[in-house]
C-alpha cells in the first residue's frame, strides 16, 4: 500500500501557488484495508475515503472505461493491482497527472512538468474526449492560469472542438455546468473562461445568445473585469457584467436553465433594470424612492451597495454621483414609521406618510 499526493496540489506547488486542498491516491489497497485503518468511505461510484485525523480525501487508484453518454457514463475498476501510472493516465491534463510520493519524489509519466514549463494545457490521452465536462474544466484552467501565460495546446483545442460538435455537452446537467461557471467566477477571470469556450465552439451550446455577440463584447467585458479585479469586484458583480449585453429574455433563460443562485440573479437584474437611471444627470426624488423600494434597501441595504459596485465596474469607475446617491439613500433610511405613529397617524395613512417623508428627505439631499 502506497500513498501519493496528486492533482492540483502537486501542480500548484510546482507553480508556487498557495495549495488550497490536498488529494491523495492510494495504490495497492482495498476498501476493507482502508476501513480497518480508520478511514471513512464517502464515495459511491468509486471508493473515496476521509483520513481519520486530517479529513483529507484519499481515493483508491482506479481506471475508467466509457460506457454511456455524459460525464457519469463510466465503469471504474479499483482493484489493488491498478498502478499509479494507470491512475494518472485517466486524468485530464498532463499538468494534473503528476504525483508526489511520501518521500517527496515526483512521478511524472506524461511529462506534466515539461508542460508546466511551456505553460501548456495538454490532454494526457485520447480518453480526454470521453468526458465532456473536461471542455469546461480546461476552459477554467485556461482562465485561472492565464496570468502565468498558459495556453491550450492545439491538439487539445481540437479535441475540445470535437466534443462540442459531437453533442456530448448537452448530456451535462445544468447544475454541473453552473458549478464550472461558478468556479471561473470565483477565480476572477470569467472573460477568459468564456473566450476559451467560444474558441472551441462550446459557448454556442451553453449560451447561444452570448456566443452570437461575443466577438463585439469581448473587449468591453475584459476592461470591466480588469477594472473590477482591482476594486474587489465580487463574483456576482462579475456575473452581472457578463449578462448585461443580453436581452431580458436571454438572461431569464440562462438563470432558469442553469438554476443560477438568487444573489447572482438579483445583482444582474438590478444592473439591467436600473443602470439607465444611475446614468441620468439629474434625479428626481420619486425616482430614487422607487429605486430604493424595488431594491428593498430598508431591509436589505447591501443590495444598493451591490448595484453601485456593479454599475461602477460597468462604467470603469465613471460614476461621479455615487456619493450623492448613497447620501440620498442614507437620508431616506432615517425616515421610519415610528415617527408618524408617534404623531397619531394610523393604518394605511402611515404608509403614505412614510413615502412622502422619504421623498422630502431625498429632495433635501438633491437640492442645490
Amino acid at each position: 500500500m502506497q500513498t501519493y499526493l496528486v492533482g492540483g496540489a502537486v501542480r500548484d506547488q510546482l507553480l508556487g501557488r498557495v495549495i488550497k486542498e490536498r488529494d491523495y491516491v492510494v495504490v495497492g489497497a482495498t476498501i476493507e484495508e482502508m476501513k480497518r485503518l480508520g478511514y471513512t468511505q464517502v464515495g459511491k461510484d468509486f471508493p473515496v475515503f476521509l483520513h481519520p485525523q486530517s479529513k483529507e480525501e484519499y481515493a483508491l487508484a482506479r481506471t475508467e472505461r466509457k460506457q454511456g453518454q455524459g460525464y457519469t457514463g463510466f465503469i471504474c475498476d479499483f482493484n489493488p493491482n491498478i498502478t499509479l501510472e494507470q491512475d494518472l493516465e485517466r486524468r485530464d491534463l498532463t499538468v494534473n497527472a503528476i504525483a508526489q510520493g511520501e518521500d517527496g519524489q515526483l512521478f511524472d509519466p506524461f511529462n506534466g512538468q515539461a508542460d508546466l514549463e511551456k505553460r501548456l494545457l495538454r490532454h494526457v490521452s485520447a480518453a480526454f474526449s470521453e468526458d465532456p465536462l473536461r471542455v469546461l474544466r480546461v476552459a477554467r484552467f485556461r482562465a485561472r492560469y492565464h496570468y502565468l501565460g498558459f495556453q491550450i495546446a492545439d491538439e487539445t483545442q481540437a479535441l475540445m472542438r470535437n466534443i462540442a460538435q459531437s453533442g456530448e455537452l448537452q448530456a451535462l446537467t445544468p447544475e454541473r455546468v453552473w458549478m464550472e461557471w461558478q468556479k471561473a467566477l470565483d477565480d476572477g477571470y470569467i472573460h477568459i473562461f468564456i473566450d476559451a469556450l467560444a474558441q472551441c465552439d462550446a459557448l454556442s451550446i451553453f449560451c447561444p445568445e452570448l456566443a452570437n455577440i461575443w466577438p463585439s463584447e469581448k473587449q468591453s467585458l475584459e476592461a470591466q473585469i480588469d477594472y473590477g479585479r482591482s476594486h474587489d469586484c465580487t463574483p456576482p458583480c462579475q456575473f452581472a457584467q457578463v449578462m448585461q449585453p443580453l436581452d431580458a429574455k436571454a438572461r431569464q433563460a440562462f438563470y432558469e436553465h442553469y438554476r443560477v443562485p438568487k444573489q447572482y440573479m438579483e445583482i444582474s437584474e438590478a444592473l439591467a433594470n436600473h443602470g439607465a437611471l444611475l446614468s441620468q444627470e439629474n434625479w428626481q426624488a420619486k425616482e430614487l424612492v422607487t429605486l430604493f423600494n424595488e431594491l428593498d434597501i430598508w431591509r436589505r441595504p447591501q443590495r444598493l451597495d451591490d448595484l453601485v459596485q456593479a454599475y461602477t465596474c460597468a462604467q470603469l469607475g465613471d460614476f461621479s454621483r455615487q456619493a450623492l446617491l448613497l447620501k440620498a439613500a442614507e437620508a431616506a433610511q432615517q425616515v421610519n414609521a415610528q415617527t408618524y405613529i408617534a404623531q397619531g397617524i394610523q393604518g394605511a395613512a402611515i404608509k403614505t406618510a412614510l413615502a412622502q417623508g422619504r421623498i422630502e428627505a431625498i429632495e433635501n439631499v438633491l437640492a442645490p
